[in-house]
């Protein structure tokens, strides 16, 4: 599905403002699974392509995966849970756990 900025946008058409889909009070600091999705600008594919039903990442999406794979180098509480790079966008799940 190609990016529709008309359809695909998380702006109040009647406020002109950008809508939060953060839970209102919620601690995004405190511990717990938390499921990411990175999307390139437009949604362009620049992390690779679907080959045959397969994700054949380019350089960028080796990047991508890469800098994902060393997170928890820079980051002690956090552990990383399932992860796909696909052509336009990375979606993740990371589990930040308390410091101890």
């Amino acid at each position: 599905m190609k990016y529709d900025p008309e359809k695909h946008h998380r702006r109040d058409a009647k406020r002109r403002q950008r809508r939060t889909i953060r839970l209102q009070g919620y601690d995004y600091a405190s511990a717990g699974l938390y499921f990411i999705t990175i999307c390139t600008h437009q949604r362009q594919c620049l992390l690779g392509e679907i080959v045959e039903g397969e994700m054949q990442l380019n350089d960028f999406g080796q990047v991508a995966r890469s800098h994902w794979m060393s997170l928890p180098k820079y980051h002690s509480h956090l552990q990383l849970d399932a992860f796909v790079v696909m052509p336009n966008h990375v979606h993740g799940i990371l589990a930040l756990n308390e410091p101890p």
